[in-house]
């Protein structure tokens, strides 16, 4: 019986619709891809060993060096109800239109009685200019900030909240500043929150180093 022959056919596969897909994968991601926006205020915050993320949605509170607290909104689910929350509450006056132009806002740096004069400038100064929301003992405004926070995230689970709290402070604040913060959450019954740090590798020889070593056990 004769053998069958089987006809021989091309290895070459034609690769050029799978390069197309390629490519526009990568268009895609790259005009997609939300850019992280470079930092308005420049602070140089403590080093610490810690490795926890930061989450992409935080409420921020930026202390400088020279003393001046600004605030971030980063849920841009709930910012234009904290603003028109702090609007209503402390009567503002403010209108539709400069709520939503006040929404557009980075950062948040002026007390209560120079957000109208701001929303109405032509071309709001930068935020490294703003004079920051009054933390003093006699005034101090983020009391009221952290209020309308909380009434905006009341009704859901406040562990969430919790961790989106962040205070940011450079090294080189001064602590009466950070403890009228803490005295904002204090006052609205808020008592935990995270603090913004540079991370560093853990020091070689250290307790938390020997105890990482082996394996979380706590063994010296």
């Amino acid at each position: 019986m004769p053998k069958v022959k089987i006809p021989r056919k091309s290895t070459i596969v034609d690769m050029t619709a799978m390069c197309d897909v390629a490519f526009l994968l990568l268009s895609f991601f790259i005009l997609a891809t939300k850019q992280k926006p470079p930092e308005v205020l420049a602070v140089t915050p403590p080093n610490s060993v810690s490795a926890t993320a930061v989450p992409d949605k935080s409420i921020v509170i930026t202390l400088t060096a020279d003393g001046r607290t600004f605030l971030m909104l980063g849920d841009d689910t709930k910012k234009a109800d904290i603003l028109k929350n702090i609007n209503d509450t402390k009567a503002l006056g403010l209108t539709p239109a400069e709520l939503a132009k006040w929404n557009k806002e980075q950062f948040i740096g002026v007390p209560f009685n120079q957000v109208k004069s701001y929303l109405d400038a032509a071309v709001p100064p930068a935020a490294s200019a703003l004079p920051g929301i009054p933390t003093d003992t006699a005034n101090n405004q983020m009391i009221d900030w952290v209020r309308s926070i909380t009434n905006v995230y009341a009704g859901g689970d406040q562990t969430v909240l919790q961790k989106m709290l962040l205070v940011k402070g450079d090294n080189e604040a001064k602590y009466p500043t950070f403890r009228n913060i803490k005295e904002a959450f204090k006052k609205n019954e808020i008592y935990k929150f995270r603090i913004v740090t540079n991370g560093q590798a853990v020091p070689v020889g250290s307790e938390l180093y020997n105890d990482n070593k082996n394996g979380g056990s706590g063994e010296k």
